[in-house]
């Protein structure tokens, strides 16, 4: 991913930018890799024992916030460019 559509990217809203995760997460055209990324990202927050257990102060919570940055970005490397391009210029 190009800077130039990151910087789009970033440049949505929180709204806008699960709206961008929800409508890529359900074409057709994304390969089943990048979608199996996000049940992932919500199973390991979901799970009881994390890498960094929540009742630390500030690093528990970082842990999660890595997690979801990671898999987010990830997910997007994954998914072809032009589905990408797609969705955030319906979203413009």
């Amino acid at each position: 991913m190009n800077r130039e559509l990151s910087r789009r990217i970033l440049a949505l809203s929180l709204r806008g930018k699960i709206a961008l995760v929800w409508r890529i997460f359900r074409d057709r055209d994304v390969p089943m890799l990048p979608k199996a990324i996000l049940p992932v990202v919500v199973a390991y927050l979901m799970f009881p024992f994390d890498v960094m257990p929540d009742d630390i102060p500030l690093a528990g919570q970082l842990d999660d916030l890595l997690v979801i940055a990671g898999g987010l970005t990830l997910f997007l490397l994954l998914t072809p460019r032009n589905v990408v391009e797609f969705h955030l210029g319906q979203l413009e």
